[in-house]
């Protein structure tokens, strides 16, 4: 039973923290989640019920008649339990205040690491790529701002895929590159390496 009693301690916590985060007041929540204890205990009480009666008849009466008292007295219970957990809903609302603080606090943290995780990043390491490069497009991809790169992609000599990290919009399959200088015209490249279009391992920007 320890198992479901530790589970049962934690779920409402959850639920409470699920509905704060969606906006329902701490009251209604208080009033959810008793309803659902409540209805716990009464389905119990409704299967405890149905024991009545049920005494092996070989046992003879007297264990029939105390069989059925006990099934009573269970019953009786179950139901004093399900009116308890519903008149005390609204006792809860401060350990969900509580909860809710707490993973305000949580997400706030997060969010100022994520800020100066960003602007280490915009000032100490987007300066220190070379342009057209994929260390340089790596970095754009993760502060969010590679939206202007061409997505044009190919596969290496080695069978890794490489993508073009010129600006959106620059392939021109007429517009030559001289192939020694490295240097493409309208064609895509990505570090060292230059393609067009044209070849069978290539996807265009403009496929996708």
């Amino acid at each position: 039973m320890t198992q479901y009693q530790t589970a049962g301690v934690n779920a409402p916590l959850k639920v409470f923290a699920f509905l704060e985060a969606h906006g329902v007041p701490a009251s209604e929540a208080d009033d959810l989640v008793a309803a659902l204890e409540a209805g716990a205990v009464a389905g119990a009480q409704c299967q405890v019920v149905e024991l009545g009666g049920m005494a092996p008849a070989s046992w003879g009466a007297l264990f029939s008649d105390g069989w059925d008292d006990g099934v009573t007295a269970v019953s009786e219970a179950l139901v004093g339990i399900a009116d308890r957990e519903w008149s005390q809903r609204g006792g809860r609302s401060a350990g969900a205040a509580e909860l809710a603080v707490h993973i305000a606090d949580v997400r706030q943290r997060e969010r100022a690491d994520l800020v100066r995780l960003e602007r280490f990043v915009r000032e100490t390491v987007l300066p220190r790529t070379h342009p057209h490069t994929t260390a340089r497009r790596r970095v754009l991809e993760a502060l969010g701002e590679a939206g202007g790169l061409c997505t044009a992609r190919t596969r290496n000599a080695d069978g890794d895929v490489i993508i073009c990290t010129l600006d959106a919009g620059h392939y021109d399959p007429d517009d030559k590159p001289p192939f020694k200088d490295g240097k493409p015209g309208g064609w895509h490249k990505a570090n060292a390496s230059i393609w067009n279009d044209l070849g069978a391992v290539c996807i265009p920007h403009a496929a996708l």
